[in-house]
């Protein structure tokens, strides 16, 4: 349903967005400034901002594996939109 529905793939969307996963954060409370990293966020380097939300959404296909081209591919579409909304990449 989500795949063929819009309605149901935004809603989905947003739910995900808005909603915590045991042990992950929500997505919003993260970029909402909600969410304050543990010491072992904070020893694993884990920061509010774009690293944390790639995390939650794909941490396990993307993070801790090295670079490869969906890595460099988030990153770079990240960035383009960044500069296109005229905004920081953040730290």
């Amino acid at each position: 349903i989500v795949a063929r529905d819009p309605t149901i793939s935004f809603k989905t969307a947003i739910w995900f967005w808005m909603t915590a996963q045991s042990p992950k954060p929500s997505c919003h409370d993260v970029m909402t400034g909600r969410w304050k990293p543990s010491g072992s966020d904070s020893a694993a380097g884990r920061t509010a901002g774009f690293g944390v939300t790639t995390n939650i959404i794909n941490g396990g296909l993307e993070c801790g594996k090295g670079s490869d081209s969906r890595v460099q591919d988030r990153i770079g579409f990240y960035k383009r939109y960044c500069d296109i909304l005229g905004v920081s990449y953040g730290p």
